[in-house]
């Protein structure tokens, strides 16, 4: 399935919960390795019909996908992906977010335990939804700073692969399965979703490291000072779930909100999301075709760091 044809279908749904879970459904993840989960190669060939049901129709539609959305956008994702597990995959979750513990002290959590019908096997998967901005620091290499910089892709990538993947190999996460007549250890998935945002101003030449595939997701990011009103013509700030995307509104942007959020980048020293828009009229909406991070002049050594 190309990518513009992923698109396409996203921007038809008017549901918000729909149309990120048909993201999940189709995004590229930002870690290439021998356990990487991509979703689209195990779902059935109905599921964007049930997805458009569920975008029109009350009636059937998960729980989960209901309102009120949660604002963390981790615990919205993990509602979510068990969605796509358990209505869509047809997938039973045995357990989720089940700590291991040792004598007390919390040593970890399962994202989920699933039984996988297809391959005939229980598995551990763990998921994150991840936002990375590119820069090259002062010797040269590449580095990549989540929105909040104590957050680094290469740092996330090797727990992932040296600590989370890895859980069900423990002694006391063996025993924890065996109390849920589960014998372990377990085939590990790994689902990370999201966006690498490349510098659209002064910085230059940042690449991504060798283990995010080709097809990931892009967008921008600029400073504050280079974020003037001509950068941010047309956009939108997005807001936690929202990040999920792409955005799509029936009105037209304004440029009051953007001042707004500008400003915040600034007062509160935190980058802020956008999305520019463009008029669609065979949707009758204004939908994403860019998205980009402003961020603070002094990111990411921001103050108290």
């Amino acid at each position: 399935m190309d990518a513009n044809h992923d698109t396409r279908f996203l921007l038809e749904l008017d549901t918000a919960s729909v149309r990120h879970l048909a993201w999940l459904c189709s995004a590229p993840p930002l870690l290439e390795s021998s356990r990487t989960f991509r979703p689209r190669d195990s779902l059935p060939g109905d599921y964007r019909q049930r997805l458009r049901h569920w975008d029109t129709e009350l009636t059937g539609m998960p729980e989960a996908l209901q309102p009120p959305y949660p604002r963390r956008l981790g615990f919205y994702a993990e509602r979510l992906y068990g969605v796509l597990l358990n209505d869509l995959l047809g997938w039973p979750v045995l357990l989720h977010n089940q700590p291991v513990r040792d004598h007390g002290r919390t040593l970890g959590e399962l994202d989920f335990v699933v039984r996988n019908l297809r391959e005939g096997r229980i598995e551990h998967h763990e998921i994150a939804i991840k936002y990375y901005l590119g820069i090259r620091a002062p010797d040269g290499d590449c580095r990549w700073y989540g929105p909040d910089a104590r957050d680094r892709l290469d740092l996330k990538v090797a727990r992932l692969l040296n600590h989370q993947s890895l859980m069900t190999h423990r002694p006391e996460t063996l025993d924890l399965l065996a109390q849920h007549g589960i014998a372990g250890p377990l085939t590990s998935r790994l689902f990370m979703p999201g966006y690498l945002f490349y510098p659209g101003g002064a910085q230059a030449g940042v690449t991504p490291p060798p283990y995010v595939p080709g097809d990931h997701l892009r967008g921008l990011w600029l400073y504050h000072r280079e974020a003037e009103a001509t950068a941010l013509r047309d956009c939108v700030p997005l807001i936690k779930p929202h990040w999920m995307g792409p955005w799509r509104q029936a009105q037209a942007p304004e440029a009051s909100a953007v001042r707004a959020a500008r400003a915040l980048c600034c007062e509160r020293q935190r980058p802020q999301l956008f999305a520019r828009l463009a008029w669609r009229p065979e949707l009758g909406a204004w939908t994403e075709v860019e998205r980009l991070f402003v961020v603070p002049d002094g990111w990411p050594e921001l103050p108290g760091r």
